[in-house]
């Protein structure tokens, strides 16, 4: 029994000792905004490492320090294979300063080290905010917005005046404007998809939200606005 013991205990210093007990392979998925590199750099992880060492919420905890990482899950796979399973932030809209755009992510950070020369298309673009509270309740009002509002939208431009700071110019996707202040923005907003249904989509124009829900057609500048029902609550 005791020499048994003793070889198993032999066997598994060698295997301690062995290649068989470090990592021979990692896998990333989930890793839209970082190269794979990247990904097991700040993960600490490398194939020097023993599979039997690793501590899966050191690891996650390393990786979820990367500003656009959310979730970070880590899994060993025996005899050899470590798996990282990564959930990003979504970008919520981009920032315009000077030529370039800055993402802001879905939690309201900024990420000023990630500039692009180039008009994104794929969130709406925020131009004339400055840091500060207008900009933080623009990014708190685009996160209570549908996603499905978000994609319509493809520029916010701040316009304060004397009696609101937090009046905003939209540009739709579908051609029309929206003028509204963001002390009600995320509440009218989320009834676009509603307004824009009882308007002829060839009659473009200009769709007021600042004082109740008007619109004027871009070609009818002496008629009456008409008052449009938003939609109900259910």
């Amino acid at each position: 029994m005791l020499l048994a013991l003793f070889f198993i205990l032999i066997a598994g210093v060698i295997y301690f000792q062995s290649p068989l007990s470090k990592v021979k392979e990692i896998t990333v998925s989930g890793n839209e905004s970082y190269t794979y590199e990247h990904i097991v750099e700040k993960s600490g992880l490398s194939y020097e490492s023993n599979v039997w060492k690793i501590s899966k919420g050191e690891v996650e905890e390393k990786l979820e320090k990367i500003q656009e990482i959310k979730q970070a899950t880590v899994n060993v796979k025996f005899p050899n294979k470590v798996a990282i399973e990564l959930e990003e932030y979504s970008r919520l809209a981009y920032i315009s300063k000077g030529k370039n755009f800055y993402p802001v992510l879905e939690n309201g950070n900024i990420l000023g080290e990630k500039k692009i020369d180039e008009i994104p298309v794929n969130a709406p673009i925020l131009i004339g905010f400055k840091e500060g509270k207008v900009l933080d309740e623009m990014i708190a009002s685009l996160e209570e917005l549908p996603e499905v509002v978000i994609n319509s939208i493809s520029e916010i431009h701040s316009q304060p005046v004397k009696t609101d700071k937090y009046l905003v110019k939209l540009y739709m996707n579908d051609g029309f404007e929206v003028n509204a202040t963001l002390r009600t923005f995320s509440e009218k907003m989320a009834h676009y998809p509603s307004i824009v249904s009882q308007l002829d989509p060839s009659k473009k124009g200009v769709i007021d939200l600042e004082v109740g829900s008007y619109f004027k057609a871009y070609e009818a500048e002496e008629a009456e606005e008409v008052e449009i029902e938003k939609e109900s609550e259910q």
